[in-house]
């Protein structure tokens, strides 16, 4: 059986529970253990994080302490996968610039606040986690974002004549890094189904990578 760890908290905006909730709903119905923790200590613990397929990080605008990012960072450059959405993953730590290259981006600005009209467009229609989806058009926050330029992306939005990326994957060491602008609040889920299903997708993606780099040792 699959182990995940979400770990939630930070600007309760996001909805930290409440998401949580959604995906460990999800990932436990696919056959996950699924344990959910509201503090950043669940990371200290190096050899319990080894022993995970996949770490989900919901905490927005919060400090994360060098005993807690380096086992969390170690972790998933040993293989263990690391998923999440929005704020709760790519605004967590402003000052943690590892933690921000690991995940491949980092939340700039969202013009206009919450409730922007915008469309989702699917970059790549092959890979596994987009597969079969398509366009889509969300009321939320509009992120844009720094990123790495070495990410994958998935799914785009625009800016005017800017293509911003929405969802992409990475490597970080031999982990599975996957992100999704998208996820504002709970509800966000709700406006179209593709949503959850790109989401929980890509957290299975991430995941499988465990066993991949414990192949290649």
């Amino acid at each position: 059986m699959k182990k995940a760890l979400i770990v939630q908290g930070g600007w309760e905006g996001h909805e930290p529970q409440k998401v949580a909730e959604i995906f460990a709903r999800a990932l436990r119905e696919r056959g996950f253990q699924v344990e959910i923790s509201d503090t950043l200590d669940a990371f200290r613990d190096l050899e319990k994080l080894k022993q995970l397929d996949l770490i989900i990080p919901i905490w927005t605008m919060g400090t994360i302490e060098k005993e807690q990012l380096e086992p969390l960072l170690e972790a998933v450059r040993s293989g263990v996968g690391i998923a999440g959405v929005h704020g709760g993953m790519a605004d967590a730590f402003r000052t943690a610039t590892e933690y921000q290259y690991m995940v491949g981006g980092q939340w700039v600005a969202h013009p206009g606040g919450d409730g922007v009209e915008y469309t989702v467009h699917i970059e790549d229609t092959l890979h596994p986690i987009t597969a079969g989806l398509h366009d889509f058009t969300v009321r939320s926050e509009h992120y844009y974002m720094h990123v790495d330029p070495g990410n994958t992306v998935l799914t785009t939005t625009r800016f005017g004549d800017v293509v911003m990326p929405v969802t992409w994957i990475k490597m970080y060491g031999k982990g599975r890094v996957f992100y999704c602008s998208l996820g504002h609040n709970a509800s966000v889920f709700d406006q179209d189904p593709q949503i959850l299903t790109m989401v929980i997708r890509g957290m299975l993606w991430a995941a499988e990578g465990k066993e991949e780099a414990q192949r290649t040792e």
